[in-house]
């Protein structure tokens, strides 16, 4: 029996359930968020360490996913490897980071095994986003600014679609890929994500708004087509998440899949623009 007006108990406990995880999940993210900024304002080996961390452990997901198997001894060289590749780049640039991926993708060609050409892949995906997250950032101040907007319209395209999702519900989004994933959540993670990616733009250049405007809605959508690869990667190979480093979250794999075509694109458009020694400029800057 309910009360006049009220809702069934079983909606509400539903409900409860679905939310169940908001304060493990605000916890994180606003930890998350205080690293990243703080890691980007100091730049140099600073940057570059947090960035060999994070996609180092992310790294590490993968290695166990693809190989169906506690991690090994040369698994765990591989994850070395991945760290070093970051930390090579203030030292080396480009060459260094890649050549220590090659490295290791060479290792993952010599001792076979489950999941070879996963690892491979898995080691050239993360190579390629090290080495344009830290050519984004650099050594200006643009590089700071531009990967603030980047992130931004990253995380607020996640979180958008994450409440957008859960609260509306409605039509999914590719059930045979993500059960959980809806139009509703989507959209609302394209025009959340969109405008603060306008918002960002309009506050760090004087560049036209409608640049920012389209550059920012490209972000959002890749980013979700990078969230959805992942979805797909992980349903291959029969796992829901990559981890559970991060409380409420996941694991870091979940939380890089929106980052992966994101940074590609706006290395691409700088690059295009003015260059690779000046991406965040090119970016930023019309």
């Amino acid at each position: 029996m309910t009360d006049p007006g009220g809702q069934p108990p079983e909606l509400s406990q539903t409900r409860r359930r679905r939310w169940s995880d908001l304060g493990p999940r605000l916890g994180s993210a606003a930890v998350l968020i205080a690293v990243t900024v703080g890691a980007l304002y100091l730049g140099g080996y600073v940057f570059a360490a947090a960035v060999s961390i994070v996609f180092a452990l992310a790294y590490r997901e993968w290695e166990t996913m693809v190989s169906r198997a506690p991690l090994t001894p040369a698994g765990m060289v591989l994850i070395a490897l991945v760290a070093v590749s970051g930390v090579a780049f203030p030292l080396l640039g480009a060459a260094g980071t890649l050549g220590a991926i090659a490295l290791a993708c060479v290792i993952a060609l010599v001792i076979r095994g489950e999941g070879m050409w996963w690892r491979v892949l898995g080691l050239c995906i993360y190579g390629v986003i090290i080495v344009s997250a830290l050519i984004l950032r650099g050594n200006s101040e643009a590089g700071i600014l531009a990967s603030i907007y980047l992130g931004t319209v990253v995380w607020m395209t996640d979180s958008a679609a994450f409440f957008a999702g859960r609260q509306i519900g409605g039509e999914k989004l590719a059930p045979e890929i993500s059960p959980s994933k809806t139009w509703s959540g989507a959209l609302g993670g394209l025009a959340l994500g969109t405008g603060a990616g306008l918002i960002v733009w309009l506050v760090v250049t004087d560049s036209p708004w409608w640049i920012g405007l389209l550059i920012a809605a490209s972000i959002s959508v890749l980013g979700q087509a990078g969230d959805l690869a992942e979805s797909a990667i992980k349903r291959h190979f029969r796992i829901k998440d990559s981890g559970d480093i991060i409380p409420g979250h996941g694991g870091l794999m979940d939380r890089m899949d929106s980052l992966t075509f994101g940074v590609l694109l706006v290395l691409l458009i700088g690059a295009l623009h003015m260059g690779f020694g000046a991406v965040a400029e090119g970016l930023l800057y019309w």
